[in-house]
């Protein structure tokens, strides 16, 4: 193993997700994004960020500290909050795609994403939530194998994984590896039907197959400080993401071979427990990615009390508390 992997532990690649300070006081920090009839924030906003932003009238900005804030205006006088706060993000978040402000927007549209704390059904365009510190949602799937051919009970053993290398065109984690199925679970939709559509899209997985044999495993919460390219994030550094993560667990038949069905994949490995953990600590993993993993690990008692010194904290990290309402 390289010098440099000796520098990593599974604490710090769990450190590097979940990287927002435990002892800061957002609002004397960030501008709280606050929603219609609402006295609850719902998202923490850089003041770069609101310093640069196109503000429409549909938005009142408080530049006042303590308490500063952006507030999205109900236009409908209360006959449709949820249509009035949804049109005030797409007229903003065009602007913002017309002027080319922010590099993590890229001058492209992308799918809805659910404000999940919203009391309405409200979203707003995926590149562009990280910039309003709002609470994202993923579903990853972690497939693998398992040879019980000579009756050995030491399952973990015996387990291979399915890894995917992530093209090198990707905005984030280009070239790195990754967990067998991820993908952001859009507005409307739910973190099972989001691993169905994504296991036929990056994997080539059927769907008939991923239904009868997908198991959910849990959900890991933490905040994500965006940081640097180095890290696998080339956009504005400091972003607040607080990240909802449902991971699932699907043992394949062995006959059953994950194939790349999209451009966002370049190849799959079948690697051993050990195989993974080395990559990991080698850092070839994308941070949340290496945070699944790790988890993954946990669960299946590859890490213990017993192997692992930092075993509670890693979980404590994973399951953080975040600082908005959860549906």
């Amino acid at each position: 193993m390289a010098d440099h992997a000796k520098e990593r532990t599974y604490l710090s690649l769990i450190e590097s997700c979940d990287n927002f300070p435990y002892d800061i006081v957002p609002s004397e920090v960030y501008y709280q994004l606050f929603l219609p009839d609402d006295d609850q924030p719902h998202g923490y906003l850089l003041p770069e960020t609101v310093q640069k932003m196109p503000w429409t009238p549909r938005f009142h900005v408080n530049h006042n500290s303590p308490g500063r804030s952006v507030t999205v205006l109900d236009s409908s006088n209360g006959t449709d909050p949820a249509g009035a706060v949804n049109l005030a993000f797409q007229e903003l978040i065009d602007e913002c795609i017309e002027q080319d402000l922010f590099h993590v927007i890229a001058g492209k549209h992308s799918e809805p994403f659910s404000i999940v704390s919203a009391k309405h059904p409200i979203h707003l365009e995926r590149f562009a939530s990280a910039l309003f510190g709002i609470t994202g949602r993923g579903a990853y799937i972690i497939a693998y194998t398992s040879d019980h051919d000579d009756g050995s009970t030491t399952k973990k053993k015996k387990m291979k994984l399915w890894i995917p290398r992530r093209a090198a065109h990707l905005y984030t984690g280009p070239g790195k590896l990754d967990v067998t199925v991820a993908g952001g679970i859009k507005a409307g939709s739910t973190p099972l039907e989001t691993m169905v559509h994504e296991a036929d899209e990056e994997a080539s997985l059927p769907e008939a197959l991923v239904r009868e044999r997908v198991r959910p495993a849990g959900a890991l919460t933490y905040i994500n400080a965006t940081s640097s390219a180095a890290d696998g994030f080339p956009g504005e550094k400091g972003l607040v993401v607080p990240l909802v993560i449902y991971t699932h667990d699907l043992e394949l038949p062995p006959d059953v071979i994950p194939t790349p069905n999209d451009d966002e994949v370049d190849e799959f490995y079948l690697m051993t427990v050990e195989e993974v953990q080395t990559a990991l600590l080698r850092g070839e993993f994308k941070a949340d990615s290496a945070a699944a993993l790790v988890d993954f690990l946990v669960r299946h008692g590859v890490l213990n009390a017993q192997n692992e010194k930092d075993l509670v904290e890693i979980c404590m990290r994973l399951h953080r508390r975040l600082p908005f309402r959860l549906p």
